[in-house]
């Protein structure tokens, strides 16, 4: 007959007689404690669901999936209590506010991780020779076209860069040219090209350094 310590036999026997019912039914847990888990669920998944989107317009094809799986079986998770308490009208303002806290920490968290490309548009009236050796010299891709605006001649320039150093490239262009008009598109997918050495921290580091 194998042998068995006491303490792990009584410690068993504590948990087989330990009844969770009378906590489950409390108005504590029905109130409260529910409540705020089907709140945090909703927030989870549709964080994850809205990054999700965002990672398939950006051609993402082998990331979306994968937060899609984890999207759907929280989202589960939280449908299933709501369905069994359908007279609580607590969980259904739970539900809905974690809908909507959930849409915009997705959409805090994707703009601070900045995954993908993006082209900035500068438009000048200035001489921009300047912007541009600065550019060139600090290893930017950019193509320069010369047009005409509705108060004269321009100088237009296109570059494809990291959008995670688009911060730092705006700030650089307004130290040379302070009114310079620029706007910024997202690129679905860039092949080739020249691009500087990016001077940003790593994506989870640079989240975290954020949130300090």
């Amino acid at each position: 007959m194998p042998f068995i310590l006491p303490h792990i036999t009584k410690k068993k026997r504590y948990y087989e007689h330990m009844d969770i019912e009378p906590i489950l039914n409390s108005p504590l847990f029905t109130w409260l404690i529910l409540p705020l888990l089907i709140f945090s669920a909703r927030i989870l998944d549709v964080s994850i669901g809205t990054i999700r989107i965002i990672y398939i317009s950006k051609g993402m094809k082998f990331l979306a999936p994968i937060f899609g799986f984890f999207e759907v079986l929280i989202w589960l998770l939280a449908v299933v209590q709501i369905i069994k308490n359908m007279t609580n009208p607590v969980y259904y303002i739970a539900y809905a506010s974690g809908f909507a806290t959930g849409n915009y920490v997705g959409m805090v968290i994707e703009e601070r991780v900045a995954v993908g490309k993006v082209i900035l548009r500068i438009i000048t009236q200035q001489v921009a020779g300047e912007l541009l050796s600065f550019l060139r010299s600090a290893g930017y891709g950019i193509t320069t076209v010369d047009a005409e605006g509705g108060r004269g001649p321009v100088k237009i320039i296109f570059m494809v860069l990291n959008r995670r150093d688009l911060e730092r490239t705006i700030c650089e262009v307004r130290h040379f040219n302070p009114k310079a008009f620029f706007s910024v598109e997202d690129v679905r997918m860039v092949r080739e090209g020249i691009f500087p050495p990016s001077k940003t921290l790593p994506i989870f580091q640079r989240f975290l350094r954020k949130g300090k």
